[in-house]
Formats: C-alpha cells, sequence, structure tokens
C-alpha cells in the first residue's frame, strides 16, 4: 500500500505536467531555480568540512532550525495550494492507518520541496566527513531532521484542514504570503546585517537549539565529532520523541479528519443585505461601483495588490536608507498609481463567467467602464495624493511636490482610461475565482504578455508630457516646470479618463457576448 501511494503521487504529478506545456515550464523554471539553491547551499556545506568545527556545528544547526521552522510555517499562508494526496480523499478507502501515514510522508518528498530538503541535508555527511562516527552521526541526523520537516508539514496542514476549507481563510493567507515576498530585500538585508553584527552570539544561540526539537538532529555530528557522546545521546533521544510525538499528532488528526472531513459550505444563512449598493446611486454606473468595490474587499486576486502599496514606502525608505540617497521617494505616487490603475486592465478576466451578469442585465458599455474605474479611483486618488504628500514631508522637498502630483495624477486618470479599453478588448490568462492569486491556469501566455505589454507602451506614450515636465523639473529645479505638470496632469489624464471610457463602452458594446465566449473557456 505504501508503495501503491508512492505511484499515486508520481502518477497525479505526471499527469499535471501533461496537461499544459507551460505548466512544465513553470516546473522546470521552478526546478532551475532550486538547483541553484540547492547547490549554494550543498557547495557550503562541503566548504564547512574545513572550517573549525564550532562554526561548522554553528551553521548546520542554525540551518536545519531554519528549514525545519519554514516547513511548519510555509504550509499555513500557503494553503491554497494543490495537495495531490490530499487525506481527504481517502475517507472512502479503508487503508490501513500505519500504511498511510508511511505513504503520505514518504509522499512529502516527492516534489521539489522534499527532494531539495534531503539533498542539502545528505550534505551535513560530507561537513563531518571528520570520522565515522560523526559521519554515521550527520546521516542518522539529517534523515531524522528531514523526516521532522515532513511531519511537522503534515500536522500543520492537517490541523489546519478545517480553516484551509474556508473562502476566508484561504483569501487572508493568500494576501499574507505576498507580504514577506514585497519586504524579501529588506528581510535579507536585516537579517544578513543582524548576523554580521551579532557573530559571537550565534553560537551560543546555536547550543540552545541543539537541546530542542528544531536543531536536536542536526546537531549529532557535531557532537560526536567533539567526543560528547553524553549530550549526543541525550539529543537523540530529544529528536527521537519529538518526531515520534509529530507523528502521533498527525495519527490523531488525520484520524479525526477522515472521519469528519472539512466542511467548506456555510452554517446559517444570514439575511442578505444590500450593503454598498444600497449606498451607492441606484443607477447602472452606481451598481458596477458597488460591485466592484465589493470585489476589491473581498477578492484577494484584487486585495493582494492592495497589500503592496503600503509596503512600497517601506521598501523605497529602505533603499535610501543603504544609498544615503531618497530621490526615489518622488516616484512613489506615479508608481502607486499605475500599480493600482493598471489592474483593471483585466477586469472582465476576473469576473470569468459572472460577466454574464453585465450582459443578461443589459448595463451599457459606457455604464460598465465608468463604474469599474470609478470603484478604482475612489482609493487609488486618495493614495496618489498622501503618498505624494507624504514624500515631499519626509524628504522635506516641497517644490517637486507639484510635478509629483502632476505626474501621479497624470498616470492615475491616463492608465484608467487605457485600461477601460484594454479590459473590453483582450482577455488574458488569470487566477480563477476561489483561487491563490499565485496559481494561473493554462492559457495563452504569449496573449497575456503581448497585451501586457504592448499596452505599457501605449501608457508610456501617453504619459509623456507629464514625464518630460517632471524630468525638466528635476534638471532644471525650476518649480514652474512642477506647477505646469500639475495642471497638464490633471486636464490631460481626464481627457484620456474620458475617452477610454468611451471607446471602451463602444468595444464593449459590440464585442460583450465574444468576451464572454472567451473568459468563459477558462474555467
Amino acid at each position: 500500500m505504501v508503495a501503491h501511494l508512492l505511484r499515486l503521487k508520481l502518477t497525479l504529478l505526471r499527469n499535471g505536467l501533461r496537461r499544459s506545456p507551460w505548466q512544465l515550464v513553470g516546473l522546470a523554471f521552478a526546478g532551475l531555480y532550486a538547483l541553484g539553491l540547492v547547490f549554494t547551499l550543498v557547495l557550503a556545506l562541503v566548504l564547512l568540512r574545513s572550517a573549525d568545527a564550532e562554526i561548522a556545528q554553528t551553521a548546520v544547526v542554525l540551518g536545519g532550525s531554519a528549514a525545519v521552522l519554514g516547513w511548519g510555517i510555509i504550509p499555513v499562508v500557503a494553503s491554497a495550494t494543490d495537495m495531490t494526496l490530499d487525506p481527504s480523499r481517502f475517507t472512502t478507502f479503508a487503508i490501513p492507518m500505519r500504511q498511510m501515514l508511511a505513504g503520505l510522508a514518504l509522499g512529502g518528498l516527492i516534489g521539489i520541496p522534499g527532494l531539495a530538503t534531503a539533498l542539502v541535508a545528505l550534505s551535513t555527511v560530507v561537513t563531518w566527513f571528520r570520522g565515522v562516527l560523526p559521519v554515521l552521526g550527520a546521516l542518522l541526523g539529517a534523515a531524522l531532521g528531514v523526516m521532522t520537516c515532513i511531519v511537522l508539514s503534515k500536522v500543520v496542514t492537517t490541523a489546519t484542514a478545517s480553516l484551509a476549507a474556508s473562502r476566508r481563510f484561504k483569501d487572508i493567507s493568500a494576501i499574507a504570503f505576498m507580504v514577506p515576498l514585497v519586504l524579501l530585500g529588506p528581510i535579507i538585508a536585516g537579517v544578513g546585517q543582524g548576523i554580521s553584527n551579532s557573530t559571537a552570539f550565534l553560537p551560543d544561540f546555536a547550543r540552545v537549539l541543539s537541546w530542542t526539537p528544531l536543531g536536536a538532529a542536526w546537531s549529532l555530528g557535531g557532537e560526536l565529532h567533539a567526543g560528547q557522546f553524553g549530550p549526543a545521546a541525550v539529543k537523540l533521544l530529544v529528536a527521537v520523541a519529538s518526531l515520534a510525538a509529530l507523528a502521533w499528532c498527525w495519527k490523531v488528526l488525520l484520524e479525526r479528519a477522515l472521519v469528519t472531513p472539512p466542511y467548506a459550505g456555510s452554517g446559517k444563512r444570514k439575511g442578505s443585505r444590500l450593503g454598498l449598493l444600497g449606498i451607492l446611486p441606484p443607477v447602472p454606473a452606481g451598481a458596477v461601483m458597488a460591485r466592484s468595490l465589493t470585489y476589491w474587499v473581498r477578492d484577494p486576486r484584487y486585495s493582494g495588490s492592495l497589500v503592496v502599496i503600503p509596503l512600497l514606502p517601506v521598501v523605497l525608505v529602505f533603499q535610501g536608507a543603504q544609498t544615503g540617497e531618497y530621490s526615489s521617494l518622488a516616484f512613489l505616487a506615479p508608481i502607486s498609481a499605475f500599480i493600482i490603475a493598471w489592474s483593471i486592465s483585466a477586469d472582465v478576466s476576473y469576473d470569468n463567467t459572472a460577466f454574464a451578469l453585465h450582459l443578461a442585465t443589459g448595463v451599457s458599455g459606457v455604464a460598465d467602464r465608468l463604474g469599474r474605474a470609478l470603484a478604482c479611483l475612489s482609493f487609488a486618488l486618495p493614495v496618489v495624493v498622501i503618498f505624494a504628500v507624504g514624500s515631499a514631508a519626509f524628504t522635506g522637498e516641497w517644490s517637486g511636490l507639484p510635478g509629483q502630483l502632476g505626474l501621479g495624477l497624470g498616470i492615475l486618470f491616463t492608465c484608467l482610461g487605457l485600461a477601460s479599453v484594454v479590459s473590453a478588448r483582450y482577455t488574458v490568462a488569470v487566477p480563477l475565482p476561489g483561487d491563490s492569486p499565485f496559481k494561473k491556469p493554462p492559457g495563452n501566455v504569449g496573449q497575456t504578455l503581448a497585451v501586457q505589454f504592448g499596452g505599457m507602451l501605449v501608457l508610456v506614450v501617453l504619459v509623456l508630457p507629464e514625464a518630460a515636465l517632471m524630468v525638466a523639473q528635476l534638471v532644471t529645479g525650476n518649480s514652474l516646470f512642477g506647477w505646469l505638470n500639475l495642471a497638464v496632469g490633471t486636464v490631460l489624464g481626464l481627457v484620456l479618463f474620458v475617452l477610454g471610457v468611451r471607446l471602451g463602452g463602444k468595444w464593449l458594446d459590440a464585442r460583450g457576448p465574444e468576451l464572454l465566449a472567451q473568459v468563459a473557456v477558462n474555467k
């Protein structure tokens, strides 16, 4: 039965790759990235063989503890990812629990994360290739450490199965996963600086971790090399007991999950409320605006971009702190305007088959375009103004405020008009409703790239007047160019906004059924 579960895992992965060549391409890129990371870590562990024993022990224990911690945290924030051997799928099969646990645990090694962890863990044997006992201890520790990672991840995913079945939990976890991605640069730099400033503290920290379930298994090779047989035996006991406790917890949780699988449906149905539909004007554009605003708040494919916006000042300020120059903050408002406004260029694609509602109710193209654009503008405009004023206040360069506002407002209005045209003419492959924002279905990737980059090139051409005035102010230092930019950006941007809404509405009226047929394919 264990071998059957492993074959099932391999079959599911193989069939998933056959479904679309682009999934195979994505796996190839992920494999190359993982291969580069694994090669770097393996090389570091090989080089540690000639390093001082204390340094090698510190590096191995800290790295192994971080791996165990990562395997315990990532399944929580990545709950929307596909689980090819989801235990809930075996509720109708009478598989012995012991065989199911072994099969699912070994199946966790099949995949890029499992293989990468196993390869790096086995490289610690080379690090402690300093005698027979250290090698055997490192090999045993690597096996215990890898299995601890796998079983811990199973415990976490099984314990949060009921939460993962909740749509709200999926949305929150998907958005939370984006925060460390955006702040990856400052996080890496901060951790690196902290390590460099506290190198004397790291050995003591590693010694403490070596007595915990996080680092006990990874410390066996170093303890045996140092001749500390008593501590090595105790730490081996800690590692084995931790793995046994995790396996017992997983068994209990799995038995409960198989008897009462998680249910994603809602319990008691609440009375319906109009929400924003009862607040905004009762006109077609107002109804579309209310619907769009609801999506911006509740759909992680939209709200994910809103999470990125507050983190942009953090990234730019951190970058300025590294160089001592905060001039990049002058582009905070324009960049934010583009990120928010261009996100509606795939509005119809995000609607998927729900776009039929707009066609069935006879909403005019102009009302549809205007409602979606106003929904985005309702929060994008305050963000642009606040970021422009905040940047000027932070740097003290108040003379550059009019130019920043002019460029930001020009990009915002122009981009909303252009996005209204693009989404009425083209559809792109986007995550399906209810899916993770990071999960894109197979589709015409070439058309998607052409539409996105082509639209960005057109936007660059349309905002050339504002960009030229911004450059002129930066070069000459004359504030007159900033005030001209404010006037040109506002007026020209509003003109292009109106033209874009009207042209997009005209195309939507003419191509509504064709757009519905195109988005209906992606379901």
